[in-house]
């Protein structure tokens, strides 16, 4: 038994999937209760693209050992892939039930709850997830984006700002605390971010136009100009370019009037 499930496990370091399966398939057949060759056939058939079996050896897995954390995990993730995020929930409710000290699980099950649009309940699995790993600067960019969508930036600030103390020079992070301070009507530290965004990473497109939006808002209209014509170097759409230079010209015409 050894020996084949030796050769088993080298077939899938090979990626030889079928023969892996193979294997492994001989394997239950004799060892009937071995849950991580169940979750290993559900690896193997995943990589197939049969999501079907994969799905009922991941599940066979669960039964027979419920407390393997891969099994719930590996679930999650073909759930996620199919959108059936109702399944999803459910079966990292099981893994919070069944294994408590695996704080990854509320952090899974927040993310569903997220894509499920309840996002009172993320709120609740981020914050308890945070209680107890306060430097889990995950669960403050998720924390942030779940409190962008419930319109309250002021929250959504607090925890953009959070991650950037563990994860600094981020041109994302910086966008995403922009557009919370922009949302928030506070538009001198929204530019002082897409500032920031762009000094992080210069190719960053998006941030330009924000920037320039905002300058222009603002009044500034030569650096209004200065960034529109600063997006309009980079590879967009002509239908984008042309509105933007419109735009560049209406600027110009207004300034110069």
């Amino acid at each position: 038994m050894k020996e084949k499930i030796d050769k088993a496990i080298e077939c899938f370091k090979k990626q030889d999937w079928n023969g892996a399966i193979d294997l492994f398939t001989s394997i239950v057949e004799i060892d009937t209760e071995n849950a991580e060759v169940y979750n290993n056939l559900g690896l193997c058939y995943v990589n197939i693209g049969d999501e079907d079996k994969a799905e009922k050896n991941y599940l066979k897995s669960i039964e027979l050992n419920p407390q393997i954390p891969q099994c719930y995990i590996n679930l999650a993730d073909l759930y996620y892939k199919q959108r059936r995020l109702g399944e999803g929930i459910n079966i990292l409710t099981y893994a919070v039930e069944n294994l408590p000290k695996d704080i990854i699980f509320r952090h899974y099950l927040a993310r569903f709850y997220m894509e499920d649009a309840k996002l009172d309940l993320a709120i609740d699995e981020l914050i308890n997830v945070l209680e107890q790993q306060p430097d889990n600067y995950d669960a403050y960019y998720d924390l942030a984006k779940v409190y962008f969508e419930f319109g309250n930036y002021e929250s959504a600030i607090e925890n953009f700002e959070n991650v950037l103390e563990y994860k600094q020079d981020n041109e994302l992070i910086y966008y995403y605390l922009a557009e919370a301070y922009q949302a928030n009507d506070e538009i001198d530290k929204a530019i002082s971010n897409f500032l920031k965004s762009i000094a992080t990473n210069n190719k960053f497109t998006l941030a330009y136009k924000k920037v320039a939006i905002l300058f222009m808002a603002r009044g500034d209209y030569e650096d209004a100009i200065e960034y529109l014509e600063d997006y309009l170097k980079f590879d967009i759409p002509q239908e984008e370019k042309d509105g933007v230079s419109k735009l560049i010209e209406g600027i110009k015409s207004k300034v110069n009037s």
